[in-house]
């Protein structure tokens, strides 16, 4: 049996966040190519699917040529053990990737050079700075033009509230572009498009006149006042502040030419943290602990299509977690072992015999888990911080196939599971509408339970501003507020009272009618 501790310090789990085309997939193929995971980069191709990327596996992904849900992939570079995490970029996607976020112990940002910060990377960075987690950011496609170095930098400090330190500076842009100044390692890598890694130098003095030689003239003089500038300007690396998440390293690059991709890589496997401390709602769970402990954080139905599986995503966060071993499911109070617990290489699965923390490992589900769900060796604990958060969109469904109602009933409540979308049951007539984030969720829900579950649904409009779980200490009120707005409450899944309300004026009027009741826009309450 290995060494846990030696196991522990050799996990990188983390997320690969961005925009919608950002570049993310990309860069995260090819670190996957780096360590050697896989042979062929297919290049993204929006809609015109030649070759879809590894990391995209669902049929309605591939269609969009957008990455819908989160897929783990795991590879082995040097001597580390490394998991990425690849998240949706699409906003509509966002709480899957909010969740994804709760289970990793590091993140890479990746920003488009000619985009800077978009909105979307505004809120997941957000979700970082909350839990303190270390950020690297990747600014990508400096192949083509785009925003000035330093304004970048601006433009992250302000937008993201990250304190950057350059590890990597780009000599040039665009059709100027050259290459990039390595800081950390004190290397010229010169851009060649379509080479493996670019064309490395050692170069431990950018005063040397040699420098002329290789990238001309101005860009060298150019180069070195830029550097200067950033010597005197900005922070030194310092590992302590960027383990605290107070200190974000920035590289430049660009992941379609596998450029700058395996500094990033090196640099990252190097300071970034190996499996960290978890807050349970009981006490901190340490990585090094002897006894088993994780979480669910992502349940996926059906991803191989042949046969009708649901994997749930199970992140170790201490001890070792063995095959065929009796762990107890925490809200079931009930043990369960599984014969057959994998890890993934994007759809590729391979059995293993045991996990270590950082690891995330799939578990065949036949309806018992719930993201959220705890396993441990016999300890009673809860996992905090995995929110549903409040829908903002809502629906009516309704069967549009008499002949498949079970079907339906089962799609939506393995989908609900899964944290698709949100299923609310009205209290007044038991008519079922679905709550999302976005739109394109309920776009690939009809999809999903059309292809998966051969059941038809249409959808009905209806108005409403929000829905928020209410509780209160004051029972007798509770009662009276439910028995009022009985029109307008409902339960969710895990039948809790849920108020939907169909304007702001009209929740805010509750919220001051009510001063007992407590409105909670996320389940973590």
């Amino acid at each position: 049996m290995a060494n846990l501790k030696e196991e522990i310090e050799k996990r990188r789990t983390f997320a690969v966040i961005a925009h919608p085309d950002g570049g993310k997939t990309t860069l995260t193929e090819k670190l996957l190519l780096f360590g050697g995971a896989i042979q062929v980069a297919g290049a993204v191709k929006s809609n015109k699917i030649k070759k879809s990327t590894t990391s995209d596996f669902m049929e309605i992904e591939k269609q969009r040529g957008i990455s819908v849900a989160t897929s783990v992939m795991g590879f082995n570079y040097k001597d580390f053990n490394i998991n990425i995490l690849d998240t949706p970029g699409h906003k509509d996607f966002a709480e899957d990737t909010y969740r994804t976020l709760t289970a990793v112990d590091s993140v890479i940002v990746v920003i488009d050079v000619a985009k800077g910060v978009e909105e979307q990377t505004e809120k997941l960075v957000e979700v970082c700075r909350m839990r303190d987690t270390p950020v690297i950011v990747f600014i990508n496609k400096m192949d083509r033009e785009g925003k000035d170095g330093f304004d970048l930098l601006d433009e992250i400090e302000e937008k993201l509230k990250l304190t950057t330190c350059p590890l990597s500076w780009p000599i040039g842009m665009g059709q100027e572009f050259k290459g990039v100044y390595n800081l950390y390692e004190k290397q010229l890598n010169l851009f060649s498009p379509n080479t493996k890694y670019g064309n490395i130098l050692e170069f431990n003095d950018i005063l040397n006149p040699e420098l002329e030689r290789h990238i001309g003239e101005d860009a060298a003089e150019i180069l070195r006042e830029e550097v200067e500038t950033i010597e005197e300007v900005y922070p030194e690396f310092d590992q302590e502040a960027y383990l605290g998440g107070k200190l974000s390293p920035v590289f430049f690059g660009s992941a379609i030419n596998n450029f700058g991709v395996k500094e990033l890589l090196d640099c990252f496997v190097e300071i970034a943290p190996s499996p960290v401390e978890f807050s349970t709602e009981e006490r901190e769970i340490n990585p090094y602990e002897d006894k088993f402990s994780g979480f669910v954080f992502k349940i996926h139905a059906n991803m191989d299509p042949r046969h009708r599986d649901r994997i749930a995503f199970l992140r170790v966060c201490s001890g070792i977690f063995k095959r065929n071993t009796n762990y107890l499911h925490i809200r079931k109070e009930k043990k369960i072992k599984f014969s057959n617990p994998t890890t993934f290489m994007a759809s590729k699965k391979e059995v293993v015999d045991n996990a270590y923390p950082g690891d995330i490992v799939g578990l065949y589900d036949s309806g018992n888990f719930k993201i959220g769900d705890t396993l441990t060796e016999g300890e009673i604990l809860h996992f905090k911080g995995i929110p549903s958060f409040s829908p903002e969109l809502f629906k009516y469904i309704e069967n549009a196939d008499p002949m498949k109602s079970k079907q339906l009933a089962k799609g939506i409540t393995q989908l609900m599971d899964e944290g698709v979308a949100q299923l609310f049951t009205k209290n007044s007539n038991n008519r079922k509408i679905i709550g999302t984030v976005g739109q394109l969720q309920f776009e690939v829900l009809q999809h999903r339970l059309k292809h998966e579950y051969s059941a038809s649904c249409q959808y009905a409009p209806i108005q409403l501003y929000k829905a928020c779980w209410i509780t209160s200490e004051n029972e007798d009120k509770l009662a009276e507020f439910i028995r009022k707005k009985t029109n307008y409450m409902a339960r969710d899944k895990e039948g809790r009272n849920v108020y939907l309300a169909e304007s702001k004026w009209m929740l805010q009027t509750s919220q001051n009618d009510y001063p007992e009741i407590e409105f909670h826009f996320t389940s973590e309450f």
